[in-house]
This record gives C-alpha cells, sequence and structure tokens, in this order.
C-alpha cells in the first residue's frame, strides 16, 4: 500500500506544482486535494481553502493527533530560470514552485494519513488539515480551524526539516517604529534632524541584547529590516519610519518582548502588528520525539516560522526537503526525499499509534 501511495503522492504533488496557489488563492489546489480524498473513500470535509478529514474509527475518548501541512506558495522570484509552474524532474530533483515548502510535506502527511485512515484501536485519533494561507499568516489559515476541527493534543507540521526533529521553533513580532525630530527646509541649521537621530537608535537595536538565551533556539534574534523617510531632497521630515522583525525564543512570551521594547527602546513609539505568532515547542521526553529518536532521527530548533506559532498544544516539525531551499529560484525536491518521508511518517506513528 505505501509503495501505491507514495506514487499517488507524487503525482498530486507534480499537479499542486502546476495550479498556481498564492496565499488566499488556493481554490484550485483544495480541488485537486479534494479529488484524493474522493478517491481514497475518505470522509472529508471544506472550510474555505482548508481541507480536513478525521480518521474512519474517531473515538471521543482517545487524544487526537494532528497532521498539517500548506498547499498555498509564495510567488515566484524573478531568478527563476526555470517554469515554475512546471513540475520537472531532472536527475531525481523535482523542480517547481511549492515543491519543497511545502508540497513534498503536504502530499507525504496525507499519504501517510490515508494509510492509517481506516484502521481499528488506534492510540490517537488523526486529523489531517491541509491548510491555506500559511505563508502570509492569513486570517483563512489554520488558525480558523482550530474552532472546527476536533481539539487536538499534539501536533505533526509538515515543512522541510530533511526529515529530523525540529522540537522548537521561534515565534515572531513585527514592530513599527518611529524616530521622531523637528522638520526644516535642508538649507537651514537644524540639530533635531529625525534623520540623524536615527543613527542613535539604529546603533541601540544592533547591539541591544536580550539575556534569556534557549537551549534549543539560542538568543532573540532583533534586527531592524525596513526604514523609510522624506519625500523631497530639500526637506527635513518629522519622522522617520522603522520596521523591527524579533524572533522570539521559547523563554519569553510575545507580550514579553513587547513590554521589554516599549520600556527599553529609544524610539518616540513602538508597537507590534500581532502577538499571535508565539514560539512552540514539544518537551524532548515526548512520546513522538522519542520515537524519532528511536527511528535515528536529530533534535534541534528551528529559526523559522510555520503554521506551529498558531498552536497551543505541543507540536512537532517535520518534513522531507530542505529549509534552504524554500522561496529560492529554481526550487525543488528530490523524488527520493517523499519517497523516505511517507516511510519515516508511517514509521514514526506505527510507533504510538
Amino acid at each position: 500500500m505505501i509503495h501505491q501511495l507514495t506514487t499517488d503522492a507524487i503525482a498530486l504533488l507534480k499537479n499542486l506544482i502546476e495550479t498556481p496557489s498564492f496565499s488566499s488563492e488556493e481554490d484550485q489546489t483544495a480541488q485537486l486535494i479534494e479529488q484524493w480524498f474522493k478517491k481514497y473513500n475518505i470522509d472529508y470535509k471544506r472550510t474555505v481553502n482548508n481541507i480536513w478529514a478525521i480518521n474512519k474509527h474517531f473515538d471521543a475518548s482517545k487524544p487526537t493527533l494532528l497532521l498539517n501541512s500548506h498547499h498555498d506558495t509564495v510567488k515566484p522570484n524573478t531568478a527563476y530560470t526555470k517554469d515554475p509552474f512546471k513540475a520537472i524532474v531532472e536527475n531525481g530533483k523535482l523542480f517547481g514552485l511549492g515543491s519543497n515548502d511545502a508540497g513534498g510535506c503536504l502530499v507525504s502527511l496525507i499519504a501517510t494519513f490515508t494509510y492509517f485512515y481506516g484502521q481499528q484501536n488506534l492510540n490517537y485519533n488523526l486529523v489531517v488539515v491541509a491548510s491555506a494561507e500559511e505563508e502570509s499568516s492569513g486570517p483563512n489559515g489554520l488558525n480558523s480551524m482550530l474552532k472546527v476541527i476536533p481539539k487536538v493534543d499534539v501536533a505533526i507540521v509538515g515543512e522541510p526539516t530533511l526529515m529530523q526533529l525540529a522540537i522548537a521553533e521561534k515565534g515572531l513580532v513585527v514592530f513599527d517604529a518611529k524616530v521622531k525630530g523637528t522638520p526644516s527646509h535642508a538649507a537651514h541649521p537644524n540639530d533635531d534632524n529625525a534623520i540623524y537621530n536615527c543613527i542613535s537608535v539604529l546603533q541601540w537595536f544592533k547591539d541591544f541584547k536580550f539575556e534569556k538565551s534557549s537551549t534549543a533556539l539560542g538568543d532573540v534574534k532583533l534586527t531592524v529590516s525596513q526604514i523609510k523617510a522624506g519625500k523631497q531632497h530639500n526637506a527635513v521630515p518629522v519622522e522617520v519610519d522603522l520596521v523591527v522583525d524579533v524572533r522570539v525564543n521559547d523563554c519569553y512570551t510575545n507580550a514579553e518582548i513587547v513590554d521589554i521594547l516599549q520600556k527599553e527602546s529609544p524610539c518616540h513609539s513602538i508597537i507590534p502588528r500581532s502577538l499571535r505568532l508565539n514560539s512552540s515547542s514539544i518537551p524532548k521526553e515526548h512520546a513522538l520525539v522519542q520515537a524519532g529518536i528511536k527511528l535515528g532521527r536529530e533534535t534541534y530548533g528551528s529559526p523559522t516560522l510555520s503554521d506551529q506559532a498558531v498552536l497551543t498544544c505541543p507540536s512537532l516539525k517535520l518534513g522531507p526537503g530542505d529549509s534552504t531551499r524554500s522561496h529560492s529560484a529554481d526550487e525543488f525536491i528530490y523524488i527520493n526525499e517523499i519517497e523516505e518521508g511517507i516511510a519515516l511518517y508511517v514509521q514514526l506513528l506505527k510507533e504510538i499509534l
């Protein structure tokens, strides 16, 4: 059965690649995923562009394991040399937009769910969600599904990790900050130039360190990622706008990060856009992690954000492919990574189910 599921999963991924599915525009890829569930006679539901299902012998008295990955993509960058919407296989590589992030993970998890769908007397219920709007952290993604699907006790989030165990993931808070000064004509003296005032502010951000470091995730990473000021050459602006990107480890809540920066930063104002993308983790002692270690997998902390950020339960990031290929030109995944991914997902779940 695994061989047939793997063949079908690779075929589904090729179809997904050739069907544009930018965030909030995933209608057609949702239809492709629906076709899979129809083919395998799986009772599924669709909520906006999220496709989900529970195992055939769902038992509300048992804990529930979520299998999740997304079918939306970013837009292709201009450095592509291959057609991003054509599934091209060369030298064992499957090229195409979304192949690595996170199509390979998605089809592998769908195949794994299908493998266990009809089995009886499982230790966990299974719920699979092929989610939308992950890349944009949109309102109709996995976050919107948590009140729709059964209560989740633990999750596997499919993102490319080379099938190693990402047992923690950094959260994200983006801030809009302002540095103010006195507006003036550029020809006249001005000791309160907002742009010059930025020099010390930028140095403060460059030098600032959060005290707590995480064993799994290291330090909190703070980066000034955007700066904007002025509209004409002969006018000194009244303010400079900064965007500050903060990747939060598991020693802090997002609210604590906000409190620290609002108290200590030298900006006139610094306002968070959202607090909902928190860091996430799963104890190394959890049965799911221990099962992966038993299968020769290594644990690590991931610096990149995923749909784990919207979950409140313990969650493990795990999937075929390599995160460094995500959002790159001529994105690809190895065919054998999908084959190995499905086999390993099935082995992993057999250890706990």
